[in-house]
């Protein structure tokens, strides 16, 4: 009988011993499973910008997890909508989930200004892929950074390109009144006087009008050789096809990346003939090229855009800090990425006092030439 109970005492301490193992080892595999979160567009006019960003963002992690990488990673893919409060909620979903690491987000400056108080609450680190207000790293959050050149490193080289070739001497700008839209219309305004050109008339109008006849037949009468949008893709669409409407489509429209979309040729039809936009351009090297062959073979029905690389280099730099100093203290994660020298693929990355990239800007300029983007 004594032999008996203790065989059955053996048996049940190697059924729990067993049962303990297993569970250590779900609570490893669980605690080395870790989640970064991206917002974007990935619905309404701009959709295309966030689903080519987000497709980068997630190459980034694939080719992590592929790679022996100290943590399984998730991606947490939320949608923006273009919308401030849209993305307030998605970015309060990634601070409430306590496995979420770090993120990365946002095409829109306004949607980025509204959400980024709320991962500084948290001090979760944001690295901003698309946005381009200065007002973003200006407030110098320290747990926020920034990888793309902003409006302001875009509308300096446009404006005085334009100026420089001498045809457009008085320009009429329209724009939205975000906060991306008011700046656009300030800087490029700024810098085409400064560089001896005239601002005839400057107007601007909410995101969602749809009748932009009125603002454009004031801005005719004011004689401009040229009209300077200072928004997105689908009000810049209307915009020039109501220039055409009110006989101004001999006149060139110009505008920055925010319009430089396959979509804004789609609204606008026959009428984007001769729009030109001046985007940021990035000089080839073999991890871009790279990048660009590896995001081709995944075969996305997205094409990368502009964004995908700058989404993809966002997701760089939260794996190669997480790698370095762990999960557990995110200021230092922050800090990490703020005093980083990151050999990628938009060459080397580092951040001012800000948190601005420090990446120098050239610009590429396009046309659009029988229905199609080209570069001039």
């Amino acid at each position: 009988m004594h032999n008996r109970r203790s065989a059955i005492v053996r048996v049940s301490s190697l059924i729990a011993g067993s049962l303990f193992a297993v569970a250590l080892g779900a609570a490893q595999a669980q605690a080395d499973q870790i989640k970064l979160g991206f917002i974007g567009p990935l619905s309404g006019g701009n959709a295309q910008q966030g689903l080519g960003a987000r497709n980068g963002f997630l190459l980034a992690i694939e080719q992590a997890n592929a790679s022996g990488y100290p943590h399984q990673v998730e991606g947490v893919v939320l949608d923006d909508a273009s919308d401030p409060a849209v993305g307030v909620s998605a970015a309060q979903k990634l601070v409430n989930d306590p496995a979420v690491v770090a993120a990365t987000g946002h095409w829109n400056s306004s949607v980025a200004l509204a959400t980024i108080p709320v991962f500084n609450r948290s001090q979760m680190p944001f690295i901003v892929w698309g946005a381009v207000s200065p007002k973003i790293t200006e407030q110098n959050f320290a747990n926020v950074t920034r990888v793309t050149p902003t409006l302001v490193n875009e509308n300096k080289p446009l404006a005085e390109a334009i100026a420089k070739e001498g045809k457009v001497k008085k320009i009429a700008i329209i724009s939205d009144t975000t906060d991306y839209g008011a700046a656009n219309a300030k800087w490029f305004g700024d810098f085409f006087k400064e560089a001896g050109g005239e601002i005839v008339a400057s107007d601007s109008a909410a995101v969602g009008t749809t009748d932009f006849r009125a603002m454009l037949t004031t801005a005719k009468a004011a004689g401009p050789d040229a009209i300077y949008f200072g928004g997105v893709v689908t009000e810049a669409a209307l915009v020039r096809s109501q220039m055409a409407d009110l006989g101004m489509g001999s006149l060139p429209m110009y505008g920055i990346s925010g319009i430089y979309d396959p979509k804004f040729i789609e609204i606008a039809g026959a009428a984007a003939e001769g729009t030109i936009v001046g985007t940021p351009a990035v000089q080839s090297n073999p991890k871009l090229e790279e990048f660009y062959k590896a995001y081709e073979a995944k075969g996305y029905t997205d094409p990368a855009g502009s964004y995908a690389k700058y989404a993809y280099e966002a997701a760089q730099i939260l794996l190669e800090v997480i790698k370095e100093k762990g999960i557990e203290d995110k200021e230092a994660l922050s800090a990490a990425i703020r005093g980083i020298k990151h050999d990628g693929i938009l060459g080397e990355v580092s951040f001012d006092d800000n948190g601005q990239t420090n990446m120098a800007v050239e610009i590429d300029r396009y046309v659009v030439r029988d229905g199609k983007w080209e570069k001039m």
